[in-house]
């Protein structure tokens, strides 16, 4: 019985030898599981960007900003000037907080009056906010600590001597699902039309079905069309269900256009078509297929902003996260449905997307035209 078995694993060692791709695919997974999880993934994002807004340039104000900075949490990325330019930065997703200092700040706090500070939040994502929020009282009380001496050291007995206001811009509740709903649909569409794509194609060649389209009068071009039109029509059933969730059971605000939102869903799905049809070509299994998918749709799930902050990340893994077509849709979904944005603030995450869609088609087309001739 122990020599049958031994026969019968030497037999499948052999077999699996013969697939240098197993092996490849073998290493791969637990290399960028640890390389993801080790060093991209983190929940505690600091260095945020941080845009100040300040009427009131006395030693307290600057004293206030510098100790935000030395919490780690805040990068001053913007001095605001101009009334709204804030409100404008937030929106643009350029930074994720806006402190307001009023005029008479200096004034108000020197007379024991409980001057307010507004801070402003980008609230899309309330996980990558939270622990940032959460220090800012701490770091103004020890700023004012150490700026409030002598006579004035009585203005550090309670109640705190500054009122912190905290503004929550896109999603005052904080609500997850507001952040999370509208960004299953990237990670929806990314696994129905890169994975089944790429298997579906990968299924003709396999069993040898494709020899038998190219018989037929069908050119290589409107086999490719054929292919794509059914999962095409499979996404916007998806996309539809998904919207629906949205407004009727997790009550999802959508303050932008529905035009804008379903045109750059179009667009994204026509660049996971192209991206499943590249993959299909570089492998000759379906099982080769789907592994080569779960090494695309690992990395779009985690770094692409819809599981963890994007700016938790390091810089590498931001360059990396923007080599992915959900990293731009994502931040086009939220930015139509939770901020509204127009035509003209989705212009630059459109146009990656369009430059992805031009190569990958172009890549899917000359590999295609390659295996089958």
């Amino acid at each position: 019985m122990w020599e049958r078995i031994g026969a019968m694993v030497f037999k499948e060692v052999r077999q699996m030898a013969r697939d240098p791709g197993m092996f490849v695919m073998m290493l791969m997974f637990p290399i960028i599981q640890l390389a993801i999880f080790g060093f991209a993934i983190n929940s505690d994002p600091r260095h945020l960007p941080l845009a100040i807004e300040s009427k009131d340039n006395s030693v307290y104000s600057r004293s206030i900003v510098s100790a935000l900075r030395t919490t780690g949490y805040f990068d001053v990325a913007k001095v605001v000037t101009t009334y709204g330019e804030g409100d404008r930065l937030l929106s643009e997703g350029e930074v994720q907080f806006v402190l307001t200092v009023p005029a008479d700040f200096s004034r108000d706090l020197v007379r024991g009056q409980r001057p307010q500070l507004l801070l402003t939040v980008d609230a899309t994502d309330p996980a990558s906010t939270g622990p940032a929020v959460a220090a800012v009282n701490e770091a103004i009380a020890r700023a004012l600590a150490r700026d409030l001496a002598g006579p004035l050291t009585m203005r550090l007995q309670t109640p705190p001597p500054v009122d912190v206001v905290l503004h929550r811009s896109f999603n005052p509740e904080g609500i997850t699902s507001h952040n999370t709903v509208p960004g299953l649909l990237a990670i929806i569409l990314s696994m129905t039309m890169v994975a089944l794509t790429a298997m579906s194609v990968t299924r003709e060649t396999e069993q040898g079905t494709m020899e038998n389209l190219l018989a037929t009068p069908l050119r290589p071009i409107e086999v490719m069309i054929g292919k794509i039109v059914p999962y095409f029509a499979m996404g916007l059933v998806q996309v539809l269900v998904v919207l629906l969730a949205a407004a009727i059971v997790f009550e999802v605000p959508f303050v932008g256009s529905f035009g804008l939102l379903l045109a750059v869903t179009l667009l994204f799905t026509l660049v996971s078509l192209a991206l499943g049809f590249t993959l299909s070509t570089l492998v000759d299994s379906q099982i080769m297929s789907m592994q080569l998918s779960m090494l695309y749709l690992l990395p779009s799930i985690l770094l692409s902003g819809f599981a963890f902050p994007f700016r938790g990340m390091p810089v590498w893994a931001q360059w990396l996260a923007e080599l992915l077509p959900p990293t731009h849709y994502i931040r086009l979904v939220r930015g139509v449905m939770l901020k509204g944005w127009d035509w003209q603030l989705a212009l630059s995450e459109t146009a990656v997307l369009v430059v992805m869609l031009l190569a990958f088609g172009t890549i899917a087309v000359r590999r295609y035209r390659d295996t089958v001739a």
